[in-house]
């Protein structure tokens, strides 16, 4: 991907998404709606579990799926319709067993600014029962050779 190289990044070595906002992700306040920015952060983790390997193919293989238990975000600017915008995402965090975590950043590379910060955290769950489940081997492997340091990951409960 082509990104803007002055763009200054959280963490090192971002996978990335290049987003450009379209008039319907504005809402009645003229800016990117807060449930865009939600589906943004989907489509970049899916994006980016793929290219490591982690495909749906893997997942029906397996029985088993990251689902989401939480998100945090921090919106700290407005982006509006025709701005040309890069996410960033990297994973943080696994703790060998169930749960993994994720950093995002969202740049706007013509002025630099950095429009939201967000962190996710994820348990491992089988897919018929929906509940709680050890993450596959695949999956352990994934997370843990991509899992960045210095990033916002897992807390204690």
């Amino acid at each position: 991907m082509n990104v803007d190289h002055d763009i200054q990044w959280d963490l090192p070595d971002p996978f990335t998404l290049e987003i450009v906002v379209r008039e319907e992700d504005t809402d009645r306040l003229g800016h990117a709606n807060n449930v865009v920015y939600v589906r943004w952060l989907e489509d970049i983790s899916w994006a980016h579990i793929e290219s490591l390997g982690m495909s749906w193919s893997l997942h029906e293989a397996t029985g088993k799926a990251m689902a989401i238990t939480r998100t945090e975000i921090d919106y700290l600017a407005s982006a509006n319709a025709g701005d040309h915008l890069v996410l960033g995402t990297w994973l943080t965090g696994f703790d060998g067993r169930f749960r993994s975590s994720r950093q995002f950043q969202l740049v706007r590379p013509s002025d630099g600014k950095t429009l939201v910060r967000a962190v996710s955290t994820h348990a491992c769950v089988d897919m018929k029962s929906q509940r709680p489940a050890r993450a596959p081997r695949e999956f352990a492997e994934i997370l843990s050779s991509a899992s960045v340091r210095g990033g916002k990951g897992l807390t204690r409960d």
